[in-house]
C-alpha cells in the first residue's frame, strides 16, 4: 500500500498541474459554503467547519489511495456530531472522533477496506435517505425564523410537533431569504447552461449556486437592514464570534470511562466514514476509469480524522460532491485537492470576517439543497419495487435513522446486512436427492466408459449438495433427509460443489454419520475438494466415517456402495 500521489507525480508535468491549480481553486470555492454550513449545522462554530475542510483536505489528498477524493465535513456527519456534542460536550466529540480515526487506521492495515464494499445497498439508501430527511428537519426553524423560546427538541417527532405550535412565529423576511437561495441554487444549473458570453467562456459558470446564493442574500438583507427593514434576521455574527487565526494543537483528557462511553459513537462515525469516502472513490473511478487502494484510502481518513480534531475540527470524510467537481473541472491527481485545501486556508485567514454577515435563513437554504441531493428518493423509490427482504432492509434502517438515531440505525443495519447475507447464502445453496441414475453428462471430471457405472443400486439414496455448507443449510439438509420415505442401506453425499464447510456443518455432519451408523446406515462421501477434505481429516471425521469411506468421485462412490451391500447379503 502507498498513497496515490506517489505514482501521480511520476510524469507530471506543467499541463497537468495547471488543471490541478484551476480544479483546486474551484474546489476550495465551492467547498467555502459548505464547510460553513455544515459546521453550523453540527453544532459547532463555521471556522471549525473550515479548518475540518483544511486539515482534513490537505491529509486526505497527500494520503489517499484515490487520485481525486476530496476530503472535508460533510452532511452524513451533522446528525451524529449534533447528538454527541448534545450528550458528551465537545471534549467528547474529539475523543469519539479519535477514536474513530483509529478504527479507520486498522480497518486499513488489516485489509478490511473491501468489506466495506459489500453492505448491502438497501441499507446504504436507507442511511442516507434518514439522514437527509434528519437535516432537512434541523433546518426548518431556522428557514423560517421560527422564534422557539423553550428550544427546539431533540427527536425527530417532537421537533415537528413544536414547530407546528410555533409556526406563528414565523418571520417574512427570513423565509423570503431562506426560499429565495433555495431558489437560487436550484436554479443556478438551469440559468448556467449559457456557458458562454462574446464567445468566451464565462466564469459564472464556475461557481457553484451555493455561493452565488450567499452573496446575493448577503449584499440583500444588508442593504434591507440598511433601510430598516429585515432587522429579524439572524445572521452567523450574531449567534458566532468569528475568529479568523487556526488554532494550537490540543489533546483532550482520556480516561477509561469515557473512552468506553464514546466506543458505540466512535464506531458509527467510523463505519460512516469508511462507508461514505468508500462509496465516493469507486463512484470517481467509474468517471475517470482509475483504481482506488481502498485500503490506503482507509489509512488516510483515520489520519485525517486523527489529526483534524486536535485543531478543533470534527470528522470528516471523502465528499462526493467534491470529487465530482474536482473531476468535472480537470483534476486528476491529489496536488488539486492540495490546492483546494491551501485556497480554504487562504480564504479562512483573509475573508472569514466577513461571514458574519451570512444569514443564517440562507444557510439553512443552502442544506435544504444537500438534504434533497442526499435524499436519493429516486432510488428510495425504485428500491421500492425490489423483493420483500430488501424493502424491508431498506425501510428500518431508513426509520430507525429518522426516529432514533444513527448510531441505533449503524448497529441495526449492521447486523440486518449479516443476516441478509447469510439469508442468501442458504439460498444459493441447494439439496438434491438421486434415486435412480446419475447423468454421466455432468461428469465432465472422469471418463464414462460403462454408463451402468452410474446407475445407482437398491438400497442407495445419493445426496448431492451444491454450495456452501454451513450452518444455514445444515438444518435444512437433516429436514431433507428425515423427510425421505424409506430408509437406505447405503447414503453417499456428494460434496463434489461444496467451496467450504463450517463448525456448525461439521457438527451436523458428524451427528448424521454417527445416527445413520446406529440406524445401520452406511455413509459415503463423493467428490469432497481438498480443502474441505483438510477440514474434515483435521476434525478426526477420517476415524468416524472411515477414511475408505471418502471417495474422490461418485463412480467410485457408487462402486464402494455395491461393495457393502454386496457384503450385506
Amino acid at each position: 500500500m502507498k498513497p496515490s500521489i506517489v505514482s501521480s507525480l511520476k510524469g507530471y508535468n506543467r499541463e497537468t498541474f495547471v488543471k490541478d491549480l484551476l480544479s483546486g481553486i474551484i474546489v476550495g470555492i465551492v467547498a467555502l459554503p459548505l464547510a460553513i454550513a455544515f459546521g453550523i449545522a453540527s453544532g459547532v462554530t463555521p471556522e471549525q467547519g473550515i479548518i475540518t475542510a483544511i486539515v482534513a483536505g490537505l491529509v486526505i489528498s497527500l494520503l489517499g489511495g484515490s487520485k481525486v477524493q476530496i476530503g472535508g465535513p460533510t452532511g452524513a456527519f451533522i446528525v451524529i456530531i449534533a447528538g454527541i456534542i448534545q450528550q458528551y460536550g465537545m471534549q467528547g466529540l474529539m475523543i469519539a472522533t479519535l477514536l474513530a480515526g483509529a478504527f479507520l487506521i486498522m480497518l486499513g492495515l488489516f485489509r478490511l477496506g473491501t468489506i466495506i464494499k459489500y453492505i448491502p445497498y438497501p441499507i446504504v439508501v436507507g442511511f442516507t435517505s434518514g439522514i437527509a430527511l434528519t437535516i432537512f428537519t434541523t433546518q426548518v426553524k431556522d428557514l423560517l425564523g421560527l422564534t422557539i423560546a423553550e428550544g427546539v427538541p431533540s427527536d425527530f417527532i417532537s421537533k415537528w410537533v413544536c414547530y407546528a405550535q410555533n409556526i406563528t412565529s414565523l418571520d417574512l423576511w427570513s423565509t423570503i431569504v431562506g426560499v429565495g437561495s433555495v431558489v437560487i441554487i436550484a436554479s443556478w444549473p438551469y440559468i448556467n447552461r449559457v456557458k458562454y458570453v462574446n464567445g468566451h467562456l464565462s466564469a459564472l459558470n464556475k461557481l457553484p449556486g451555493s455561493l452565488i446564493a450567499i452573496i446575493v442574500m448577503t449584499i440583500g438583507v444588508l442593504i434591507l437592514k440598511s433601510y430598516g427593514l429585515a432587522e429579524h434576521v439572524d445572521t452567523i455574527g450574531d449567534r458566532f464570534r468569528i475568529n479568523a487565526a487556526l488554532p494550537a494543537p490540543a489533546v483532550p483528557a482520556l480516561s477509561w470511562e469515557v473512552v468506553r462511553s464514546l466506543f458505540a459513537p466512535a464506531v458509527t462515525i467510523a463505519v460512516l466514514g469508511a462507508i461514505e469516502s468508500l462509496l465516493s472513490a469507486t463512484v470517481a473511478d467509474g468517471v475517470i476509469g482509475d483504481r482506488h487502494d481502498s485500503n490506503q484510502e482507509l489509512i488516510a481518513q483515520g489520519v485525517a480524522n486523527l489529526v483534524t480534531p486536535l485543531f478543533g475540527g470534527i470528522p470528516a470524510t471523502g465528499a462526493i460532491a467534491r470529487t465530482m467537481t474536482n473531476i468535472n473541472n480537470g483534476g486528476r491527481t491529489p496536488v488539486a485537492g492540495i490546492i483546494h485545501a491551501i485556497v480554504l486556508l487562504l480564504i479562512f485567514l483573509i475573508l472569514m470576517p466577513y461571514a458574519q454577515y451570512i444569514p443564517m435563513s440562507c444557510l439553512a437554504g443552502v442544506l435544504v439543497i444537500v438534504a434533497y441531493n442526499m435524499s436519493g428518493w429516486r432510488t428510495f423509490r425504485q428500491l421500492l419495487k425490489n423483493p420483500k427482504s430488501d424493502i424491508s432492509v431498506l425501510l428500518i434502517t431508513f426509520l430507525l435513522t429518522v426516529i432514533f438515531d444513527l448510531t441505533v440505525a449503524i448497529e441495526v443495519g449492521l447486523m440486518l446486512a449479516c443476516l441478509l447475507c447469510m439469508r442468501r447464502m442458504a439460498e444459493t445453496t441447494q439439496v438434491s436427492v438421486l434415486t435412480d441414475e446419475i447423468d454421466p453428462a455432468t461428469e465432465v471430471d472422469f471418463e464414462a466408459t460403462n454408463l451402468e457405472h452410474f446407475k445407482i443400486p437398491d438400497g442407495c439414496e445419493v445426496y448431492e449438495i451444491n454450495g456452501p455448507f454451513f450452518f444455514g443449510i445444515a438444518n435444512r439438509f437433516e429436514e431433507i433427509m428425515g423427510r425421505m420415505p424409506r430408509r437406505p442401506k447405503v447414503r453417499i453425499i456428494r460434496m463434489r460443489k461444496v467451496p467450504f464447510v463450517d463448525s456448525t456443518g461439521m457438527h451436523n455432519l458428524e451427528n448424521l454419520v454417527r445416527m445413520s451408523h446406529q440406524q445401520g446406515i452406511h455413509v459415503i462421501l463423493s467428490g469432497v475438494n481438498p480443502k474441505v477434505h483438510e477440514v474434515l481429516m483435521r476434525n478426526g471425521f477420517g476415524e468416524i466415517v472411515g477414511e475408505e469411506n471418502i471417495r474422490p468421485h461418485i463412480n467410485l462412490a457408487l462402486e464402494r456402495a455395491r461393495e457393502v451391500l454386496g457384503g450385506e447379503r
